[in-house]
């Protein structure tokens, strides 16, 4: 019985069995998110409270995406006003700019542990270290309805390992400036004519406004959102001011949640 077991040994088998019980849970899922970074936590804030099924995958073994790093190390970033809603939605506090309007002054701690708690509380599940390596398809109509998952330290180490499956009916790549899934779906799925050109050079305002307005649907089950929507129309950076990557977050969350109202 369990309770004979030396206290390693339980440490090993309840870690095996529990995590077991997740993987098989997620197997098949109704949205994978691709980064959990502040575009993909905000993403599956609102899915999850949709009662959508939601994992964020993330390669790193941490979140936050480019948000702790904030301006050349400085813990502290901008977010304009036009996302106040989502920063009250999350509970991070903010500071108004003494003698401008416009713009907050967000801690970076903060607002990573503050994404992530949020999307985790609307029932998100958040899985690190997990690199996602290749996308499912299927064909008549041509479609995404998945993704392949790695471990992140054997693609680190470089070892031949095939990796295990995750159903969806949507995917949203939210993996910052290399928009990694799209690049992959661009080189592997040549039937879907994606090409990622990659972002152009700063331009703050005009990057925060079309980030926004061209997160969406790349083809069906595919959706961009965050920074990856900037390499994937080559829209200008914007450095740490984060306000589109919260907006792009809701946004795309409510066009799949809209698409998959009819599937």
């Amino acid at each position: 019985m369990p309770d004979d077991l030396p206290l390693e040994s339980k440490i090993t088998r309840y870690i095996f069995e529990y995590a077991a019980r997740d993987w098989a849970s997620i197997s098949s899922t109704d949205v994978v998110i691709v980064g959990a970074g502040p575009a993909g936590m905000t993403a599956a804030r609102y899915l999850a409270e949709k009662g959508l099924r939601v994992v964020v995958f993330e390669r790193r073994l941490s979140f936050g995406g480019g948000i702790g790093g904030g301006g050349m190390l400085l813990h502290k970033l901008l977010v304009h006003r036009s996302a106040e809603q989502i920063l009250k939605d999350f509970k991070i506090n903010y500071t108004p700019v003494e003698g401008d309007e416009e713009l907050f002054v967000v801690d970076t701690a903060e607002f990573m542990a503050k994404l992530a708690a949020g999307a985790i509380e609307a029932g998100a599940k958040v899985v690190l270290g997990v690199h996602v390596d290749d996308v499912i398809i299927r064909t008549n109509p041509l479609r995404v309805t998945g993704v392949a998952v790695q471990w992140s330290a054997v693609i680190m180490a470089g070892l031949h390992v095939d990796p295990l499956f995750v159903y969806s009916k949507a995917v949203i790549d939210a993996t910052g400036h290399d928009a990694e899934i799209l690049s992959i779906v661009s080189r592997k799925v040549p039937g879907f004519n994606i090409v990622v050109p990659g972002e152009m050079s700063a331009y703050a305002e005009e990057g925060e406004r079309l980030v926004v307005e061209k997160t969406g649907r790349v083809v069906p089950g595919l959706y961009v959102a965050g920074m990856a929507v900037g390499a994937y129309h080559q829209t200008p950076r914007m450095g740490p001011i984060f306000s589109s990557m919260l907006l792009s977050g809701k946004k795309v969350a409510e066009i799949v949640a809209k698409d998959l109202e009819s599937v």
